[in-house]
């Protein structure tokens, strides 16, 4: 047998020694699962605490239906904390979408004549304000160069602003609209099922699929990804950075704006203060997904998991009378535990600097290109 065919051999011998989880711990096993297994823990745990209605069907669609909503708009905020930055106008935006959808119910006065226009067409529009929203930041952020955290902390307030100033602060009821104006169905997105599913969680599901698909298998993804881990060096590779970062917001507006169109269907009504705090909770679903606030890791899957954490926890909390004011420190507690644990996985994933010995100077102050040749001419000799 030739060398290299017993090197071969001794290679095959040990890749099939080698086991499929070898390296792995449990410590690691559950730093990475944190999300799945904090879910089946809340469900486990409430299950034995309610087990007449907690783990029922009925309420288990119910709760999927609610966690909808913050799924959506947590998507959104991952595509922009993965590109390094922050959006804190999701929740304003979700409002303000809402307010356009149900403001375009009502009709529009032009020259002396109410226009009603279609279910359809009142979707696509309050689509296209989440979209508008979302390119201000981006234009705001990637063009101005000013600061997301205050680009979107200004927009929330502005946004805002604008939702209560349209109706002076009211409420916008009766969204059902009428059959001979030819604009009913509405409350189809809240209120109808499709096999037995609320179509809200359809509409989370769709949206899921088509962000895992941007993110895994598109250029754009790849970018997102590059220039999230280091933007200066996507720069330098030729990524075009600003229009990735513009893409970024204008895809979390157009989140917001479906899950604002979701939620005004749920409720029959649009208000202006609809969404308040929303972007909280969207963050926090992002981070318990093990996205990191950094940008550049991340993914689909763990944001839904942590948007369920987050849904499931309060819906638990809800169904064993625990008060709304302590369901808020169970949640920010949550939100602490989450941001530790990505702090301990990237301080694990850090390579550990590696320490070259110096060589000691050499005996009576020659360099060692000198004491070196003596040495191999002795051990020639």
């Amino acid at each position: 047998m030739t060398a290299n065919e017993g090197n071969d051999t001794h290679m095959t011998e040990a890749l099939g020694r080698r086991r499929p989880f070898q390296g792995l711990t449990w410590g690691a096993v559950l730093l990475e699962g944190r999300a799945f297994f904090a879910l089946l823990a809340i469900f486990i745990v409430f299950t034995i605490l309610a087990p007449q209605s907690f783990p029922t069907l009925s309420n288990i669609i119910v709760m999927c239906q609610q966690v909808s909503v913050y799924a959506i708009l947590s998507i959104g905020m991952l595509v922009v904390i993965m590109d390094g930055g922050i959006d804190l106008s999701v929740g304003s935006t979700l409002g303000l979408s809402g307010m356009v959808a149900g403001l375009a119910l009502q009709g529009f006065p032009v020259g002396g004549v109410i226009l009603y226009p279609p279910v359809w067409v009142v979707v696509i529009l309050a689509v296209a304000a989440g979209a508008l929203v979302g390119l201000l930041n981006g234009v705001l952020v990637a063009r101005l160069n000013v600061a997301p955290f205050v680009a979107t902390l200004g927009t929330m307030y502005v946004i805002r602003g604008l939702a209560q100033l349209t109706t002076n602060g009211l409420t916008v009821n009766n969204l059902s609209g009428k059959p001979e104006l030819g604009n009913t169905g509405f409350e189809w997105l809240g209120f109808n099922s499709l096999l037995g599913i609320p179509i809200g969680v359809w509409i989370m599901v769709v949206v899921s699929i088509v962000a895992s698909l941007l993110l895994s298998r598109t250029v754009y993804g790849r970018w997102l990804y590059a220039q999230g881990g280091n933007r200066r060096a996507a720069e330098l590779s030729g990524v075009p950075v600003r229009k990735v970062s513009v893409r970024a917001y204008v895809i979390a507006g157009v989140c917001a704006a479906i899950a604002g169109v979701i939620l005004t269907s749920e409720l029959t009504s649009a208000g202006p203060t609809q969404g308040t705090s929303y972007e909280l909770t969207a963050i926090a679903a992002v981070v318990i997904g093990g996205a990191s606030l950094f940008g550049g890791t991340g993914n689909v899957r763990g944001t839904l998991l942590g948007a369920f954490v987050i849904g499931f926890l309060a819906a638990g909390l809800t169904i064993v009378g625990v008060s709304v004011y302590v369901q808020t420190v169970f949640t920010g507690a949550v939100i602490v535990l989450a941001v530790l644990l990505n702090s301990i996985q990237l301080r694990s994933r850090r390579p550990k600097p590696t320490s070259t010995p110096i060589a000691p100077p050499p005996a009576g102050g020659g360099t060692g290109d000198a004491e070196a040749e003596p040495a191999t001419a002795g051990s020639a000799g």
